[in-house]
């Protein structure tokens, strides 16, 4: 029973943070996709953010994968008063596979929904990859995720 109600005033709470916290601060949740796994972002402006994951592949059996980007939002403006963004990065990424280490580069690009009043942060993005070690490869990063912001 305690359990149950610690549970509802977390969601409680979780509910009543403004839907500012977006945009600032840090998130933490989950991206499906190629590769699964956790995504984090912190907002280091009103517009730029860094965002990081570790992740699994599903095409790839015993892939490891951890990057990192800096992002450019570019928030659209919307006949609701709900909120919507583009966004564009750079970064790189770290791939693990037996024993063997995949070093690379990421341009990233999404989009981003952040629903109103609720400190959620849903998105879309897809990422081409440059390995350049130990081999010059191209391969593809994407998928849909949802993060929680804390204040």
């Amino acid at each position: 029973m305690a359990k149950r109600i610690v549970a509802l005033a977390i969601v409680a709470i979780a509910l009543h943070v403004s839907a500012s916290a977006q945009d600032h601060g840090f998130g933490l949740g989950v991206i499906l996709g190629e590769p699964t796994g956790l995504s984090g972002k912190y907002w280091v402006s009103n517009q730029n953010a860094i965002d990081a994951g570790m992740a699994w592949s599903f095409r790839r059996s015993g892939f490891f994968h951890i990057h990192s980007d800096y992002l450019w939002h570019f928030p659209l403006k919307a006949e609701t008063d709900q909120r919507f963004t583009l966004y564009a990065g750079v970064g790189g990424r770290l791939g693990i596979v037996s024993h063997d280490a995949l070093l690379g580069v990421r341009i990233v690009g999404g989009f981003a929904f952040w629903p109103k009043n609720t400190p959620l942060d849903i998105f879309v993005e897809f990422a081409p990859v440059l390995d350049l070690a130990p081999a010059t490869e191209m391969s593809a990063n994407g998928g849909v995720g949802i993060r929680f912001f804390f204040r």
